[in-house]
């Protein structure tokens, strides 16, 4: 269960830490994309460590709930 929380952490570290692909309802659009072409690679990075935790999330959560059973 300690990993599992460890995991959440990182999972939710990691969402938070993506720049926000909008400016958000409207106020300021396109702003952004003058520096989206500089930070690809990070987002690149941080969408797939998102994606990773995210299955490891899930599958030991559902190991957990499996093993209380």
């Amino acid at each position: 269960m300690v990993i599992d929380a460890l995991v959440a952490i990182v999972l939710i570290g990691s969402v938070l830490a993506q720049s926000p692909k909008s400016a958000g309802m409207g106020l300021g659009g396109g702003n952004d994309t003058v520096f989206s072409s500089s930070a690809r690679g990070m987002d690149a990075l941080l969408a797939r460590v998102t994606v990773v935790f995210a299955i490891l999330f899930a599958v030991i959560t559902l190991v957990i709930a499996k093993m209380t059973m």
